[in-house]
């Protein structure tokens, strides 16, 4: 391994990492939430920086795709849950970034948003690209973590103001994106020849061909989602069952009748600046 992949030291990548974890250390107290953003940022340091990061990078695709499930299924719930409620509500209050969130949230575009983004981060163009550019390995995972996110808003409840599901809307969300988090294995599964000409030496450092490599990480896509969402799934319906919470009722919190009430108040400045101008602009005043 020493020849065929040379040690890297991802120095800016590196100081990236520990960056947000200073800043999240300065921002936030509480020690479960730090605890949250120290796993997280820790998982996600394992799998970008030498040799899994190199590994995905140059080698091979079944590494990849385990990376990327890794960043969208465990480091951006982690990263998401280290934000308090209170810190999630400022930084959510703009209107612009109140009416992004408010809309990604719903489940039928979050699963729309994780599909194509999370699709197109493994094609052959964006892969070839990553392996001859680390700003664009860098804006990869950086969209895999923010799709990540993207794809926990409607099971975390992390920010206000947001679809709430019910535990049996939340399990069956869960399957379905399971299926659709990996839209490529079947491609990867039966294909015949290298569909990645800038992966190489798999033989010599994963002991797979080109094309096995591409077969195994088919299935790494399809059993790397499936066990941990359908886990997850089964989870949320029985704990909803021991606590006697109806499968069907979604939750409700301060924090959403709060988000509510600001939004009310921005459409009655907005309607009164709209009259006001109206009444400006009238040709008879």
């Amino acid at each position: 391994m020493g020849t065929l992949l040379p040690f890297h030291w991802h120095v800016v990548t590196a100081l990236a990492i520990v960056a947000a974890w200073v800043a999240h250390l300065v921002t936030v107290r509480d020690s479960r939430h730090r605890g949250r953003a120290g796993a997280g940022l820790a998982v996600l340091a394992a799998v970008v920086l030498w040799p899994v990061g190199d590994l995905a990078a140059r080698v091979s695709l079944s590494v990849a795709t385990a990376q990327r499930l890794v960043v969208i299924l465990l480091v951006a719930p982690l990263l998401a849950r280290s934000v308090p409620s209170d810190l999630a509500s400022r930084l959510t209050r703009p209107a612009a970034v109140d009416t992004a969130v408010r809309v990604a949230a719903k489940p039928g575009v979050a699963l729309a948003i994780v599909t194509i983004v999370g699709t197109a981060s493994l094609t052959s163009p964006v892969v070839d690209a990553g392996a001859e550019h680390a700003w664009v390995r860098a804006l990869t995972v950086l969209a895999d973590l923010l799709v990540g996110i993207v794809f926990w808003l409607p099971v975390l409840d992390v920010a206000p103001g947001t679809t709430r599901l019910s535990p049996m809307g939340r399990a069956g969300y869960l399957f379905g994106g399971s299926v659709l988090i990996t839209a490529l294995s079947f491609v990867w599964i039966f294909s015949r020849h290298p569909l990645y000409p800038s992966l190489h030496d798999q033989r010599a450092l994963v002991h797979l061909s080109a094309v096995a490599d591409q077969q195994v990480a088919g299935f790494v896509a399809k059993f790397g989602a499936y066990v941990p969402l359908w886990a997850m799934a089964f989870v949320i319906v029985a704990r909803a069952h021991e606590s006697g919470q109806p499968a069907e009722e979604s939750p409700l919190h301060w924090a959403d009748v709060e988000r509510e009430l600001e939004r009310a108040d921005r459409r009655a400045r907005h309607r009164r600046r709209l009259g006001v101008v109206g009444t400006v602009g009238d040709p008879g005043t």
